[in-house]
């Protein structure tokens, strides 16, 4: 991450962090291991509730996390449920892009224009991250532990855990894990081979890019590659998020260089290489795994005896957009829910966490099942996106086809 980028994020963050971090108590009701959108909306979600939160993460924020950096509408609207001024707060976040239109580049050059109700924006993470964690701060009596790596689970069920870190020995009733793709709770209770991340994707930022449209997301799809595709997202000030995103089982097979690949198309497909011609790279190409929800066969679990996975660790990433970060917001606020209900009646047992379990599936898991079998349906024929680009044009038409991939 470039230092011009990492430099936007003041001390105003963190010139008042509290000091319980360095005196903090080792026994806790709830320990959230993960401060990304889903420990943190899951820590705004337990305000008022009595308990005592701890929020835990290896890092310390300002933080950079590889990703789109599009925040839904869906996620705002979430947490503007729980108080209207985090919605404020988050309105007032700088650097940030309206995301108001989202546009379709078919692999023939038609393109398509959709217009979204709810309002969104695009931010880097390391901006958006570090925001949503100054509302925990400000607004929580939540002890936020930055620089406190998970090192083990040592113990977990119904009668409590305790969790090996970087600081010691934390104990708590409930475990949340919002530990990420690669979340350390979710191997320790859903123990066996670990699931192949089914999806990969590199992102740069970019400046100077030539017709960025400030709010306006762009979708470009190939021939080539029809199992994924490349984006371009305005995130304020210039810059811009761009990147390219593929099944895991295409990468390894036709054996892709990500990196190379996105660099390929920046340069020679028809719509983006006259735009990005001058355009200066900023920092690194980066990529990483995206645990996509929605795939047929039996779930993950999501709930057991004494614990929760929420956002990632919980395989939420929406299959056909990539999006996460309003799945990670709402599954967070429904594990807090589940908290509230578990503390109330004393029962911490599998069984009683299992409406959290059937929340998700209702409230998301649906989603992204519909989500799967559109993108299948999509990357198995290379006809279908010219198609569907070419009806939409119809304004009806262009509605319907807002609404199923919204």
């Amino acid at each position: 991450m470039p230092h011009s980028l990492m430099s936007r994020v003041t001390c105003r963050y963190f010139c008042a962090m509290p000091t319980e971090a360095a005196v903090a108590p080792t026994a806790y009701d709830v320990l959230l291991v993960g401060a990304g959108p889903a420990g943190a909306a899951c820590a705004l979600a337990l305000r008022g509730s009595g308990l005592r939160v701890a929020l835990l993460d290896k890092a310390t924020f300002p933080r950079d996390k590889i990703c789109g950096d599009a925040v839904p509408g869906a996620a705002l609207k979430a947490l503007a449920r729980l108080d209207s001024a985090y919605r404020v707060a988050l309105s007032d976040l700088r650097p940030q892009s309206s995301a108001r239109h989202s546009r379709l580049v078919a692999p023939g050059g038609r393109s398509l224009e959709l217009h979204w109700q709810l309002p969104a924006f695009n931010s880097p993470r390391l901006d958006f991250d570090a925001a949503l964690l100054k509302l925990v701060r400000e607004h929580t009596d939540t002890v936020i532990l930055e620089n406190t790596a998970l090192r083990a689970v040592a113990e977990i069920g119904a009668a409590g855990a305790r969790l090996s870190t970087s600081r010691g020995e934390l104990r708590g009733r409930v475990v949340v894990g919002c530990d990420g793709a690669n979340s350390l709770v979710r191997r320790h209770v859903l123990p066996g081979p670990a699931r192949p991340q089914p999806c990969v994707g590199v992102r740069a930022y970019f400046e100077n890019v030539a017709e960025l449209p400030a709010d306006t997301t762009e979708f470009y799809f190939s021939r080539d590659q029809l199992a994924g595709y490349c984006w371009v997202f305005p995130v304020g000030e210039g810059r811009c998020n761009v990147g390219l995103g593929l099944l895991t089982e295409v990468v390894s097979a036709q054996k892709i260089d990500l990196k190379k690949l996105l660099a390929d198309w920046l340069a020679r497909h028809p719509a983006l290489a006259g735009r990005f011609a001058h355009a200066r790279q900023l920092g690194p190409t980066l990529g990483w795994g995206l645990p996509l929800g929605g795939a047929p066969g039996p779930a993950q679990p999501v709930a057991g005896a004494g614990w929760l996975l929420c956002g990632d660790a919980a395989a939420l990433i929406d299959p056909l957009q990539g999006h996460g970060i309003d799945t990670a917001v709402l599954s967070g606020i429904l594990a807090a829910a589940q908290l509230r209900r578990c503390f109330a009646q004393q029962d911490f047992s599998a069984d009683f966490m299992q409406p959290y379990a059937a929340e998700i599936n209702q409230k998301i898991g649906r989603n992204l099942r519909r989500s799967h079998r559109i993108m299948r349906l999509a990357s198995a024929r290379p006809w279908l996106v010219e198609a569907a680009v070419a009806v939409a044009q119809v304004p009806w038409l262009r509605r319907g086809l807002q609404r199923i991939i919204s």
